[in-house]
């Protein structure tokens, strides 16, 4: 094999260790983000209850004054009541007084379904501020172990970078910008093994005259439809 692709092929190797490395990062912050996320969801779970309370109770206090209005009202047409002396006035007088005590017992019977609403409600936030209060406290338990593990991790990755420093430095300039773009264009698989003719990046076969080629070993072939480098390596019954 050409010695650039021996070592762009150890390279990469390298490179797809050092992106598990990456992928263990992020799954353990993604992790961490979305408990964190959670409680978020949760606190304006809360927020939007509270909201509700404060509309209910607002509400109960308009009724409560619309409710003593009426009574105001009876109390007023009673009064009147003794000073009527026809039978009419009298007639109007008794469907006004029904009318507002109607209506008062109407806002009465609101009242008390917005204030069991209220209730619930509070008994609700109560809970969900119960889960909140337990489910901060996990937080902060993960926070540290995820910086913890993430810690460990990055020593690790020090490591394999450390390695990678020395590899790519051995690559020409011009060899390693092409296999770095290539594995920033290809979901990082810059160079690809070549199987049967087929190039096992895109799948795609590729010109007999140019695998033939391949098969010397002693130059450096991009695939015709994915770019990126290739490289054959007989199986274990050719060698």
């Amino acid at each position: 094999m050409n010695d650039y692709l021996t070592q762009l092929v150890a390279l990469q190797a390298i490179d797809l260790e050092i992106d598990q490395i990456d992928n263990a990062i992020k799954s353990e912050q993604s992790a961490l983000d979305e408990r964190i996320s959670a409680l978020a969801r949760r606190e304006a779970v809360i927020a939007e209850l509270q909201e509700q309370i404060t509309s209910q109770q607002k509400e109960n206090r308009s009724l409560e004054g619309e409710m003593a209005d009426q009574m105001d009202r009876v109390r007023e047409r009673q009064s009147k009541m003794m000073q009527i002396q026809t039978g009419r006035e009298q007639a109007a007088l008794l469907k006004e007084i029904e009318e507002a005590k109607k209506y008062a017992r109407e806002n009465e019977e609101k009242i008390i379904t917005t204030m069991e609403s209220v209730e619930k409600l509070t008994a609700q936030i109560t809970e969900e501020k119960n889960l909140l209060k337990g489910e901060k406290l996990l937080v902060v338990e993960e926070t540290e172990k995820v910086r913890s593990t993430i810690e460990g991790i990055n020593k690790g990755k020090k490591e394999k970078e450390k390695i990678r420093a020395q590899h790519a430095g051995q690559i020409k300039g011009s060899v390693l910008r092409k296999y770095d773009t290539l594995r920033q264009r290809r979901n990082g698989l810059a160079v690809i093994h070549v199987v049967d003719g087929v190039c096992q990046g895109c799948f795609m076969a590729i010109p007999p005259q140019k695998f033939n080629l391949l098969l010397r070993g002693n130059q450096m072939f991009e695939c015709p439809t994915c770019q990126r480098l290739m490289y054959y390596y007989p199986p274990a019954d050719e060698k």
